[in-house]
């Protein structure tokens, strides 16, 4: 399967790169992307929520009442959850939401992400290019000119490009990463995706290790 090269005016240069049916033409499998994208969004949580128990409560521990003859409910000490400053029954305590995923698994699910976005006509290959100094204006207009501009856009390079990374990261809807940072959720989560030329080798290289 091959794709058209633009440039960065928005013209086809009239050349079309190869793109790996290992990475780029595989069926997508759902529930390995799911897996995935559930894991990183695991890994991020804190995990720092905490509520009070009975042993943390102030207060005293005397029972309220005596436990029969009132006519009304059995009531504890003053800590009891169901007593207005009392303890929460069953509430949050810290933990670790982070699990592992094999590394095939996640493999796979980034080859089904970047085949779902083929598919669907979402990716578009711009030749390589680089700026001197951060230029947003000119990034800008180079949105306009491949039509994703006010889309939520990915935009991966082949390495750290710092001038590149400067020049569209304040732009809204942007992200702009690197092919070694390139994740599931983040191909999932845009609505395009522009590939520098140099970065599919890249992607190819890391994805079929």
């Amino acid at each position: 399967m091959e794709l058209n090269i633009f440039n960065i005016e928005g013209n086809d240069t009239g050349r079309k790169v190869k793109l790996s049916a290992d990475v780029f033409g595989l069926e997508p499998n759902e529930h390995v992307m799911w897996l995935d994208v559930k894991q990183m969004q695991a890994n991020r949580r804190q995990g720092t929520h905490s509520s009070l128990e009975r042993s943390q409560v102030s207060g005293s521990t005397r029972k309220l009442k005596r436990q029969k003859g009132t006519g009304g409910a059995r009531a504890g000490s003053i800590k009891s959850g169901t007593i207005v400053g009392g303890a929460r029954i069953f509430g949050p305590q810290p933990r670790d939401y982070s699990f592992k995923l094999n590394k095939k698994v996640k493999t796979l699910a980034r080859k089904s992400a970047l085949s779902s976005k083929l598919k669907s006509e979402s990716i578009t290959v711009i030749e390589n290019f680089n700026y001197d100094t951060p230029k947003t204006k000119q990034f800008i207009q180079l949105l306009k000119n491949l039509k994703v501009d006010n889309q939520k856009f990915l935009f991966v390079t082949d390495e750290f490009n710092k001038n590149v990374y400067l020049s569209g990261r304040n732009i809204p809807k942007s992200n702009i990463v690197n092919a070694a940072d390139l994740n599931t959720y983040d191909v999932l989560n845009a609505k395009k995706i522009i590939l520098m030329e140099k970065s599919i080798a890249k992607i190819e290289e890391l994805l079929n290790k």
